[in-house]
């Protein structure tokens, strides 16, 4: 059996330091600043992005320059016989459609998932994968299982500020001005291709109430009521201290004794939300615990 190595972009969460500690290799994502250039994880860190956001700096996404992708996936074959590769979501970029053409080159030695997820729930896929591959599978068998599960995962994000959805024309001026005038915050929701809106509340307290309802619903889909074969996690937008709260409070509205993290919402997502929002994912997986990203 071949040693098969595990890609992952850094939407994933999974930054330098994590990537060192687990083995599972990174893609770093482009991000243009005011025209300038510059990588996740490696002249990019999320303070700074917060920073030049907060400045008003001009923020766009990119999907991963081709040559990029190509140099990383050649120089790993130089020591692995196959790469199981998972980009961030189909429906949230063209970069997972642009990395199964580039992989039609490489003999099946390069297979592409459409995993149809981001952020944390793309880590775990990810974790999985490499224990897979740990395990001796090969790189066919981990990208059919985890397109097989790829819709056993959904994350809920509540929106501390209208400001970025409009910045970046998903809501118009006049609903920004008028949500923030009644104090909105919608509860935003990510389900495989899209980031949808789900909800509308007014509080933090009914946001959580809103989100927590809404995973003891995917539990019982998802055959689990007990979240034994699932995990549930927290992310954020520099709101730290809340997720705090946050993962005590489900913690015990689940009776949850498995660690739960909180990790950083991919920058990706940060870019149309801006600081402040508070997260709850749930994903059925063979997994139990995974690391925190030390961002």
């Amino acid at each position: 059996m071949g040693k098969t190595a595990v890609v992952v972009d850094t939407n994933s969460g999974i930054l330098k330091e994590e990537s060192e500690k687990t083995g599972i290799f990174i893609q770093p994502m482009p991000f243009y600043i005011d025209d300038e250039l510059f990588y996740e994880s490696v002249n990019l860190t999320h303070d700074k992005f917060y920073e030049k956001q907060a400045s008003n700096a001009k923020i766009t996404t990119s999907m991963p320059l081709v040559g990029d992708v190509l140099d990383k996936w050649n120089e790993i074959l130089k020591d692995y016989d196959e790469i199981v590769y998972i980009p961030m979501s189909s429906g949230l970029s063209s970069s997972c459609e642009t990395a199964m053409i580039m992989a039609e080159d490489f003999d099946d030695k390069v297979q592409v998932v459409n995993n149809r997820r981001i952020s944390v729930t793309q880590k775990l896929a990810a974790y999985e994968a490499k224990r897979m591959a740990d395990e001796g599978k090969g790189a066919k068998e981990i990208k059919e299982y985890l397109e097989k599960t790829q819709a056993e995962s959904h994350i809920y994000i509540m929106v501390d500020t209208l400001e970025y959805l409009k910045r970046g024309g998903r809501i118009t001026p006049a609903v920004a001005a008028i949500g923030t005038l009644f104090h909105i915050k919608p509860v935003l929701q990510i389900q495989g291709d899209k980031l949808d809106s789900f909800a509308k509340v007014r509080t933090l307290s009914q946001a959580k109430s809103v989100m927590m309802d809404r995973v003891e619903k995917d539990l019982s889909d998802f055959g689990d009521k007990e979240a034994v074969g699932c995990v549930l996690s927290i992310a954020h937008t520099q709101n730290r201290k809340e997720a705090e709260i946050f993962r005590e409070e489900v913690k015990e509205r689940f009776n949850y004794e498995r660690p739960i993290t909180i990790d950083p919402l991919a920058l990706s997502i940060a870019c149309h939300i801006g600081p402040g929002s508070l997260a709850i994912t749930v994903t059925k997986s063979f997994i139990t615990e995974i690391g925190e990203c030390p961002a």
